[in-house]
């Protein structure tokens, strides 16, 4: 290539840089919301426009051009696969919380249970506290009681409706 013809490519690419680099920087982080990753995007720009001259490339609108070039750079960033460690999001102020509302509340909503649970009959009242106070099977139970596995489960499945017909009025 001829020293002219880079030199002039130069200058053209210079008056671009000049002209487009703000616009093209407030375009960037508009799209990617970080002035760092923006900054680098354009500066991508320049860098593939300057090697697509140098390989003799004709540039017709140099706006439209650098424009179409960030564009495509853009949605290289938004398609890569972002990690982020642990330990850059402590560094950033996150802070891991464990949220105990839930399991306080389904521990109220034991407690409560278990007091609706002693209200039942006694032959469903047994059944329920074997199967979800002792958490034993259905075949432990069984041989405690000396029942069949299909008698405490229909026993069970009748203290829930029992239970739940409770818990709606209390």
């Amino acid at each position: 290539m001829s020293s002219k013809k880079e030199t002039d490519q130069e200058k053209t690419l210079n008056s671009a840089h000049q002209t487009y680099e703000k616009g093209l920087n407030l375009y960037a982080f508009s799209k990617v919301h970080s002035h760092s990753t923006g900054g680098d995007l354009v500066q991508d720009t320049f860098i593939k426009t300057w090697h697509y001259l140098v390989r003799n490339g004709k540039i017709h609108t140099m706006k439209a051009f650098l424009y179409h070039v960030l564009n495509g750079l853009i949605i290289d960033e938004y398609r890569k696969r972002k990690f982020t460690s642990l330990d850059t999001l402590v560094e950033k102020g996150f802070e891991p919380s464990v949220d105990s509302s839930e399991q306080l509340l389904n521990t109220l909503d034991g407690k409560a249970a278990l007091l609706l649970i002693e209200r039942l009959p006694e032959k469903y009242k047994r059944a329920m506290r074997m199967k979800y106070v002792q958490l034993l099977s259905l075949k432990e139970m069984s041989l405690i009681t000396g029942e069949t596995k299909n008698s405490i489960a229909v026993q069970i499945h009748r203290g829930l409706e029992k239970l739940k017909l409770l818990y709606k009025h209390a």
